[in-house]
């Protein structure tokens, strides 16, 4: 298995929305990043991803699972960009903050930190367990 970070606005789709859809899961579209696309191909049914609210908030906000994997964005006319399905699978009991998250020496190379503009990234197996015990519920 393996572990991903995916950043939405909450304006636009919030962890709320993403809860609202059930178990079968909603189209992740609109990734206009090629490393996140591949990011996005590489990611497997069963994957767990980190929920991250941007914007204001700024902070991690629950668990998703894949449910389905890589596909052709049904909103890229040009076809070079991939959708996944996901599937909310439980909320962080204390969200974690970016700011906590930079604060803590053991982030320091998480793609998080070093690449904060890249919208689906890789969490490591150590990086989560230390986020989900900070978040207060079991990785």
């Amino acid at each position: 298995m393996s572990y991903w970070l995916m950043k939405t606005e909450p304006d636009e789709y919030s962890w709320d929305d993403m809860v609202k859809k059930g178990a079968k899961g909603d189209a992740w579209t609109g990734v206009r990043n090629f490393i996140a696309r591949n990011h996005m191909k590489a990611q497997k049914k069963g994957d767990l991803v980190f929920i991250y609210h941007t914007g204001k908030e700024k902070q991690i906000v629950g668990v998703a699972e894949v449910v389905k994997e890589h596909y052709k964005d049904p909103t890229d006319k040009a076809g070079s960009f991939y959708a996944t399905d996901l599937s909310a699978r439980y909320p962080l009991k204390t969200p974690v903050t970016l700011a906590a998250i930079k604060a803590d020496a053991r982030f320091k190379n998480m793609a998080l930190v070093k690449y904060s503009r890249l919208s689906v990234q890789p969490v490591t197996a150590t990086e989560w367990a230390q986020i989900c015990k900070l978040g207060g519920v079991k990785g």
